[in-house]
């Protein structure tokens, strides 16, 4: 009765098309689920995330599991995430990915997974890092350790989405620093994101823990644009 009334009240919707979701839907509704554009980059050896970092960091194994294009379902779910404080988004794709992870033997081996931080005033303004419990859901899957005590955000920069790559570059430099450095020597890190554009930001984050510990890193994220 009180679950009735609770959807009547709170109805469930899509968290890609906002449609509304059937009692054996959760998340995305079944026509999203069959549209998401996924990569496949894990299963099919692909290294289009890989060659983002070609010559700028040295990267064991990279994925992201969607495509990004704007105004398509994988930008409405970000959207979502991000934006309207829709934390369980992170859990379902970190879950998915997570679980497609588990057979892929170069990610068999990942010790931490660490999110790429955000600013102290932006995680105080927004509440959460986005980025977190899609984290936590890989590190469980892949039997790792979540960490986000590591990585920190020292410079409250600015929205990167206009920037070019030069520009994000520049303005990640010095953005990032690791402390308790003695937690990852040695350990190969599964570093994640909501989302990979240029890279600058994932390479920024990715060059300094490599400047302040022997580790390996690898690369999983939501989406690649």
């Amino acid at each position: 009765m009180f679950q009735s009334l609770l959807a009547l009240f709170f109805p469930k919707v899509c968290y890609s098309c906002n449609g509304l979701l059937r009692d054996n839907e959760q998340y995305a509704c079944t026509a999203c689920r069959h549209d998401f554009p996924v990569t496949n980059f894990h299963f099919n050896q692909d290294e289009t995330v890989l060659k983002v970092f070609y010559g700028r960091l040295p990267i064991e194994a990279a994925t992201a599991l969607l495509r990004f294009e704007k105004k398509g379902i994988t930008q409405n779910l970000l959207h979502n995430l991000k934006y309207k404080g829709f934390e369980e988004i992170g859990i379902f794709l970190g879950g998915w990915l997570g679980g497609e992870l588990q057979g892929i033997p170069e990610y068999q081996n990942i010790d931490m997974v660490i999110p790429v931080p955000l600013h102290k005033n932006k995680l105080r303004k927004r509440g959460y890092n986005q980025v977190a419990k899609f984290g936590q859901e890989l590190a469980k899957s892949l039997q790792a350790e979540y960490v986000d005590d590591v990585l920190v955000k020292v410079t409250n920069t600015s929205s990167q989405v206009t920037k070019n790559r030069l520009t994000r570059w520049l303005y990640n430099v010095e953005v990032f620093k690791v402390i308790n450095a003695h937690k990852i020597q040695n350990k190969h890190i599964l570093l994640v994101d909501d989302i990979i554009t240029t890279g600058a930001t994932m390479e920024a984050c990715g060059s300094v823990l490599l400047k302040n510990a022997q580790v390996r890193i690898s690369i999983a994220t939501m989406a690649i644009a």
